[in-house]
Order: C-alpha cells, then structure tokens, then sequence
C-alpha cells in the first residue's frame, strides 16, 4: 500500500525542498513543495517536476494525488 511517508520519501530524494509535507488515505494524496527548483517555472512544470521524482509509481500506485507547489519567496509571502 502506498503511504504518504513513501511519496514523501520519493519526492525528497530526487528533489531539493525547502519544505515538504504528504498527507492522504492510501487512495488520495496531497503535497505540498517548496523548493528553489520551481522559480520561473509554470504550474504545470512544476508538477512535472514532481511527477518525473515519484517515476513509474504515477502510472501504477498512486491513484490521485494533488500538490500545491512554492518557490521559497512564494510559501514565505503565503504563510504572511
């Protein structure tokens, strides 16, 4: 069964993250990732970016999973 740990796990191994938090059921998960990676890069490849960090597990394990993604300077302005 997937677990939050395991993404998180993933995703903290094939990225640099400034924070990082998983949560979910075993069916639906939600991320938040901060990370330096993400500046200047839309939506869409930021999510990339951490779907290319859990592989093959997006097309098999993990059923949903949404993310909200922050450069450093836009979770610090967020959490204002």
């Amino acid at each position: 069964m997937v677990t939050p740990e395991s993404i998180q796990i993933d995703i903290a191994q094939n990225m640099v993250t400034e924070y990082l938090t998983v949560t979910g059921d075993g069916q639906h998960f939600e991320a938040v990732v901060v990370s330096a990676e993400f500046a200047g890069k839309s939506r869409i490849q930021r999510q990339q970016l951490v779907y290319k960090t859990l592989g093959e597990r997006m097309t098999g394990e993990i059923h949903a999973l949404s993310m909200k993604t922050f450069t450093p300077e836009e979770w610090e302005n967020s959490r204002k």
